[in-house]
């Protein structure tokens, strides 16, 4: 499916190299997995594909439950098959707890003082330590082993100090001060645990967080299954080398209130690679509503988690309301990482979960020696149709050849229209169809020519044998084709995959037979017919009537019988 420019047919994965991968759609809902749902899917795939700038590839429903991928040999071809199958179901959920993975969660106490310190050993809170929280007099000192977790920042306040951004402070949203005045405040990044657990636990959840040891790969599960209540989460600090584990309230606001997402580079606060987002409407006034209210708790309360596919991809703090519908997501980003989380922000959540089922990986250099292969096999059957058309019929074989290139280049030029208007890919099993068209075709000569070879046994001339055969012949070849293109349409309808590659060739193959044998093959004959290497059946024409063992003309043998009679009379 990937041929270069319009003048060549579209190849397929096993030809051209490739990835094709097989999503399988699921759903704890069954009436969820719908023909609707699946075109959406296949429209949102297909946009976060194209967004890594891979051209041309394929994205396809198969059956009522599979979504076919395919994706050819490029640049950031690798990247964009990893992210295919990615739901991204983003929310926004406010955080209620968290620890370091496989600590041991203690019993959560009513009487949690306000801090937001859960220790009972009366240890140090985080405003106590230091972390990110407003002072009276406004400012805030940033804790010195405070994570990389991320922040969130309108637009407007990332330009309220550039001063104070210059100078390292990084701030993420500023803290009213004194004369009322915007000042930057400490790095907008939550502070590690310095007790097991800080926060408090809700009690529905207890049991499940103490249990969760996001360490543990097959703990790291999407927990996200009701909007509307709490929820556990993980998330993975890359400087500290260490899982979290969240206790998370209800959602905030939507990912699907995203309008925009793109991914950029901090050049003010040298924060690195970040991730801006603008919401709409109702994503600004529920964001603004939000931060608002957790501005005004104590850590890790004023956090807010970013989870994405049930993982917390980020949990910044904030100390005042941020409005005005923007914000960003930053953190340990790469570029990569950045492009592809603002990639999936931008197009949307897929509809349904998808697990890939397959993966086939083909390299360029295998799929190259396949067509080779394929290209091989074909020149070697229609090398031996050649060869006993010429040996068998001689003259007459001249014609068939003459066919078979008529249906080649037909067929070669329809395939790489049909690529570049609707993606028609030819793989190695669209190449079997084609050679297998190839006896097709020939056996539609092989009919004609041997039903005009029939009339000439019985001692009829060549134009008039040509006229007489072709209602016979006609018949023949017309049953003939349309059982094979039944035959191809029945097992393009009930197959799936690269076998319809094989069944849509062979259809269409048949159906360009027809158009040779009407519009070529037989207008070639009724010409040939009046020349005399034809008409006077020459020993290499393919019609001699010595060498058929034609009979002598009825007329001419009755006319014999009449005159003898007629002499032994007299």
């Amino acid at each position: 499916m990937f041929g270069t420019g319009h003048r060549t047919p579209r190849l397929g994965i096993d030809l051209a190299g490739g990835t094709s991968i097989t999503l399988t759609a699921s759903s704890k809902d069954k009436n969820a997995i719908n023909q609707s749902n699946m075109d959406i899917a296949v429209g949102i795939i297909q946009k976060r594909v194209n967004a890594f700038g891979v051209s041309e590839a394929e994205v396809q429903t198969q059956g009522n439950s599979n979504i076919i991928v395919n994706i050819p040999k490029g640049t950031n071809s690798q990247q964009a098959a990893e992210q295919v199958g990615t739901t991204a179901k983003l929310y926004f959920r406010p955080v209620l707890a968290l620890a370091p993975t496989g600590v041991q969660v203690p019993p959560a106490s009513p009487s949690a003082n306000p801090s937001g310190s859960a220790s009972p050993s009366g240890s140090a809170s985080p405003s106590a330590s230091g972390s990110a929280s407003a002072s009276a007099s406004g400012s805030a000192s940033p804790s010195a082993s405070a994570t990389k977790a991320g922040r969130a920042v309108s637009d407007a306040l990332k330009a309220a100090d550039p001063s104070a951004a210059a100078s390292g402070s990084g701030s993420a949203a500023p803290s009213a001060a004194a004369s009322g005045s915007a000042a930057a405040s400490a790095p907008a990044q939550p502070p590690v645990p310095t007790t097991p657990t800080e926060g408090t636990v809700p009690p529905e959840l207890q049991q499940q967080f103490a249990a969760l040891d996001c360490s543990q790969a097959g703990q790291r599960q999407d927990y996200q299954t009701d909007e509307t209540k709490n929820a556990v989460a993980c998330s993975y600090d890359a400087e500290q080398k260490v899982w979290y584990k969240f206790a998370l309230g209800p959602v905030a606001v939507k990912g699907a209130d995203v309008s925009k997402a793109q991914a950029g580079y901090d050049t003010q606060r040298a924060q690195g690679w970040e991730v801006q987002l603008t919401f709409n409407d109702k994503g600004s006034k529920d964001f603004a509503t939000t931060t608002g209210t957790l501005a005004g708790m104590q850590a890790p309360a004023n956090q807010f988690a970013i989870v994405l596919d049930g993982k917390v991809v980020s949990h910044p703090y904030v100390q005042q309301s941020i409005t005005g519908g923007n914000a960003v997501i930053s953190g340990s980003f790469t570029q990569e990482q950045a492009s592809s989380l603002s990639n999936v922000l931008s197009y949307g959540a897929l509809p349904l979960d998808f697990t890939k089922s397959d993966v086939t990986t083909v390299s360029a250099a295998l799929g190259g020696d396949q067509l080779h292969a394929g290209m091989l096999a074909g020149a070697i059957g229609l090398a031996l149709v050649v060869l006993y058309s010429l040996v068998y019929y001689r003259g007459l074989g001249l014609v068939s050849i003459a066919g078979l290139v008529v249906s080649a280049v037909l067929t070669y030029s329809i395939m790489t229209l049909l690529g570049a208007s609707i993606g028609f890919a030819l793989d190695l099993p669209a190449v079997c169809g084609a050679i297998v068209a190839i006896g097709i075709t020939a056996d539609s000569f092989i009919v004609y020519f041997e039903r005009i070879r029939d009339e000439v046994r019985e001692g009829a001339q060549l134009r008039p044998a040509v006229q007489r055969a072709w209602p016979r012949a006609r018949r023949t070849i017309l049953v003939s084709d349309f059982v094979s293109f039944l035959c191809a349409a029945v097992l393009y309808v009930v197959s799936v995959g690269k076998v319809q590659g094989f069944a849509f060739t062979l259809g269409l193959t048949t159906l360009l037979d027809v158009v040779v044998i009407f519009l070529f093959t037989k207008p070639l004959i009724t010409l040939l017919a009046r020349r005399k290497f034809f008409a006077n059946g020459h020993p290499w024409s393919g019609l001699d009537p010595k060498r058929l063992g034609a009979r002598p003309p009825l007329r001419s043998s009755r006319r014999r019988t009449t005159t003898s009679a007629a002499v032994k009379e007299a």
